[in-house]
């Protein structure tokens, strides 16, 4: 029987954080700069206050910015602040949490990242669901590749046999 793996295994441990103060022009460029699409809020004490995604911008920010439409009120949704959109219900895990226990959480509770934090709220790192499919995906395929099945790669099918030792990787982004 295979040992129960941790989100430790394969969260992402370099988070970008922002400050409940910080603008969603800030914000914004930061998702423009980055592959990822959730940032960490964090208070002075830099403990975990909630979380923004790249979704919540798009809501907040005028569909005119940027745009020959663009009008003052347009470009003074920029200047809304990160506590004024952020996500302040905190869905989180420990990295010890059992994987299958933080996809479960994913489901139930309809986010799609899952703070990785102490007791205390200080951020250890993110689950996202690319995380979680990423894993479950490589598991899979090891299965498979184990057992001598044909798998499918792109428009190429290859047969393997015998044992094939797969990585499990965490993603760059956080998903």
């Amino acid at each position: 029987m295979e040992p129960i793996r941790t989100v430790d295994a394969i969260m992402t441990r370099q988070v970008v954080t922002v400050g409940m103060d910080d603008t969603l022009n800030t914000v914004n460029a930061i998702f423009h700069a980055v592959k990822f699409h959730h940032l960490l809020v964090v208070n002075e004490e830099n403990l975990l206050v909630g979380v923004v995604s790249d979704r919540d911008v798009l809501k907040a920010i005028s569909p005119y910015v940027g745009t020959l439409s663009e009008t003052i009120r347009d470009q003074a949704t920029l200047a809304k602040r990160v506590h004024q959109i952020m996500s302040r219900r905190l869905i989180v895990v420990g990295k010890d949490t059992p994987i299958h226990k933080a996809a479960q959480l994913l489901l139930d509770h309809q986010v799609s990242c899952l703070p990785v934090t102490t007791p205390e709220l200080a951020i250890e790192g993110i689950l996202t669901w690319k995380d979680l499919v990423k894993y479950f995906v490589s598991r899979n395929s090891t299965v498979e590749q184990s057992s001598g099945q044909e798998v499918q790669v792109g428009d190429r099918a290859s047969s393997y046999s015998g044992t094939h030792q797969g990585t499990n990787t965490c993603s760059e982004s956080h998903g």
